[in-house]
C-alpha cells in the first residue's frame, strides 16, 4: 500500500511494563517519526489500564509512564505535532468498550490468535476478563480518534481485523461513523533478542533505548551466536548471528551482508565489536537528549497533561456522536 501520510491520522502506542528497546526502535519508533514528518497527526496511546492484561498489579507505573515519554522524546517524537496520552487519563475513550463489546462474540474474541499466544505467555495463574476483551480496547483506541491508519507488527493484524469487524458492524448497524483503518506494516525484519528468542520486554533479552554505552557493550558480549568462525548472513541457518548483522546494517545503513564479508573470518569476538561500535555510535545523540530531558520531568508531565487534554477533545466528541448514532443515548448528569 502507499505509505505517504499527509493528513492521515495515525494511532499507536505502547504498554508501560519497562524501558523501549532497539527492536521497539526499529520496529515501530523510527517508522512513527517517519509518518510524523510526512505530516501525520501522530497519536500516541500509553496504554496504562492495559497493564493489567497479563499482570496482577502494575508495578512502578508513573515511573514507566514518565519512561516511554522520555524514548518518544528522545528518539525524535514531537509534543507540537503528535499527541501523547494514557488509558486512564481518557474516559470517553475506555467508555466505547461497552458498545463495541456488543460487536463481537465471545467465540470471536477467544479465537483471536494474538490472545492465544498471550495467553500462552501470560505470567498468571488464571486469565482475567481482561484479556479477552483486549482486542476491543485496541479498537477503542484506534477508533476513538477515527486513526485511518494503525503501525502493526505481523503479530498484531489479528487485533486489527477485530477493530475492522466492529468499525464496519458499527457503522452497518447504527450509520456510519467510523473509519476502517488500515495496517501498516513496518519493513524492519525482526530483530532477536540476547539469547534468540525475539527481543522482548517480559523476557529479559532486551537492549533498552536508553542503555549507556558499557551496559550495551556487556548485553552485546553475552548475546548468542554459533560455533563457525566464518561470519556469513544467513537468516535461515544463522538466525543469531544474522540478527547482529541486521542490527549493525541498520545503524550503519549498510547490507548485512557487506557488513559480514567485511568480519570475514574474525569469528563472533569481532562481530559483537562492530555491533557494539555501530549501535552506541547511532544510538549516541537519542540517549544524550533522554538524559537532558530526565532533568527535568516537569516538562515530561506538562506534555503528558496536554496530550492528555487534546485526547479527550478528541474522544468527547466521538463519544457525543456514538451515543447520538445509538438513538440518543445521554450521558449521566
Amino acid at each position: 500500500m502507499n505509505t505517504t501520510a499527509t493528513a492521515t491520522r495515525v494511532l499507536t502506542g505502547d504498554r508501560p511494563t519497562g524501558p523501549l528497546h532497539l527492536g521497539h526502535y526499529f520496529g515501530t519508533l523510527q517508522n512513527r517519526v517517519r509518518l510524523q514528518q510526512q505530516g501525520a497527526e501522530l497519536m500516541l496511546v500509553i496504554a496504562d489500564y492495559q497493564v493489567l492484561t497479563d499482570r496482577d498489579v502494575a508495578e512502578r507505573l508513573g515511573e514507566h509512564v514518565e519512561g516511554l515519554v522520555l524514548d518518544y522524546l528522545a528518539v525524535g517524537v514531537d509534543p507540537d505535532l503528535s499527541t501523547i496520552f494514557t488509558h486512564s487519563a481518557v474516559p470517553a475513550l475506555n467508555q466505547l468498550l461497552l458498545p463495541f463489546l456488543s460487536l463481537v462474540s465471545v467465540a470471536e474474541l477467544g479465537r483471536n490468535p494474538t490472545v492465544k499466544d498471550e495467553i500462552a505467555q501470560s505470567r498468571q495463574s488464571a486469565v482475567s476478563g481482561l484479556m479477552f476483551t483486549y482486542p476491543a480496547h485496541q479498537a477503542a483506541d484506534i477508533l476513538f480518534c477515527k486513526a485511518g491508519l494503525v503501525p502493526v507488527g505481523q503479530d498484531q493484524v489479528p487485533h486489527l481485523e477485530i477493530t475492522r469487524t466492529i468499525a464496519r458492524r458499527f457503522n452497518d448497524r447504527y450509520g456510519r461513523v467510523f473509519p476502517v483503518p488500515e495496517a501498516l506494516l513496518s519493513p524492519a525484519p525482526l530483530l532477536l533478542g540476547t539469547d534468540g528468542n525475539k527481543m522482548s520486554k517480559s523476557r529479559g533479552n532486551a537492549i533498552a533505548l536508553r542503555a549507556s554505552a558499557d551496559e550495551t557493550a556487556r548485553l552485546i558480549r553475552g548475546a548468542k551466536t554459533d560455533a563457525e568462525r566464518r561470519i556469513s548472513y544467513d537468516p535461515a541457518n544463522r538466525p543469531e548471528v544474522s540478527s547482529l548483522l541486521l542490527l549493525a546494517g541498520l545503524c550503519l545503513d549498510r547490507d548485512p551482508a557487506e557488513v559480514a564479508d567485511e568480519i570475514g573470518d574474525g569469528g563472533a569476538a569481532a562481530l559483537k565489536r562492530v555491533v557494539t561500535a555501530a549501535v552506541n555510535d547511532y544510538f549516541a545523540p537519542a540517549r544524550a537528549r533522554r538524559a537532558e530531558l530526565a532533568g527535568d520531568l516537569g516538562e515530561v508531565r506538562r506534555i503528558l497533561h496536554e496530550g492528555n487534554a487534546r485526547a479527550n477533545a478528541v474522544a468527547d466528541r466521538t463519544l457525543a456522536e456514538v451515543r447520538e448514532a445509538m438513538g440518543g443515548l445521554v450521558a449521566a448528569a
